[in-house]
């Protein structure tokens, strides 16, 4: 379920959409993330060779296909109703127009432009880089699931943090940060920083919309990759 519901990945098995499977998902959102990073990853080893900024670019397009651009769509339709400066009623009737906005596409365009540049910039360990920063978003955003309040009944982030899902994004923490910690202990802090900017989006949401939606979650695993790879590079050139 995790797969089917992040990813684009084609797993043609039946699973029960309810409650119970939704929390449990939950617990792998961490590993999808990795699986998406080793394509990106990939991408960029086979590419490399060729030319590094290709190599970048085409890494970054690998993950939005991955993903069928699930992610950067909630990144536009938030950015869209956030930036509209209206009310709550009237920023969530924008959130839910399938047409994309001014604010949108820039949002769009700067995602883009901004993961080819951190990723181009890199020196080496693109593919651990790629792996764990997806992995670090989606682990973040396990959080805003299991502790935030949802802005609109009945969405689709209703149905995730009704269904209850805080022991398993505990627990899929508490793997991953001890993989992390095996590693290298000091990777945890891109995590901890991806953390630090998810709490800064749940602050303007809630200012906004008072809580969460599904597009602000996609917009929240957007901008969490981004502050990781932003992360990883300042840590790289610390040690």
């Amino acid at each position: 379920m995790s797969i089917q519901f992040l990813t684009r990945i084609p797993i043609n098995i039946a699973i029960d959409f309810n409650e119970e499977n939704l929390a449990r998902s939950t617990f792998f959102f961490p590993l999808v993330g990795a699986i998406l990073g080793s394509i990106g990853g990939l991408t960029y080893y086979l590419f490399s060779y060729i030319n590094k900024d290709l190599a970048s670019f085409l890494a970054v397009i690998a993950i939005i296909i991955g993903t069928g651009g699930l992610h950067l769509d909630g990144l536009g339709d938030t950015f869209d109703g956030f930036f509209s400066n209206r009310n709550k009623e009237r920023i969530l009737e924008i959130m839910k127009d399938s047409r994309i906005g001014t604010f949108g596409v820039i949002a769009v365009v700067l995602d883009i432009l901004f993961k080819y540049i951190l990723i181009s910039n890199f020196k080496s360990h693109i593919p651990l880089i790629l792996i764990l920063s997806l992995s670090n978003s989606r682990l973040m955003v396990c959080h805003k699931m299991a502790c935030k309040e949802v802005a609109r009944p009945g969405g689709l982030g209703d149905m995730f943090y009704s269904s209850g899902p805080k022991k398993f994004a505990i627990m899929g923490g508490i793997v991953y940060v001890s993989i992390i910690a095996f590693l290298n202990p000091v990777f945890l802090i891109p995590l901890v920083f991806t953390f630090i900017i998810g709490e800064i989006i749940s602050h303007t949401s809630y200012k906004k919309i008072g809580g969460f939606t599904g597009d602000v979650y996609g917009a929240t695993i957007e901008i969490g990759e981004i502050a990781s790879l932003l992360a990883f590079m300042g840590v790289l050139k610390w040690i």
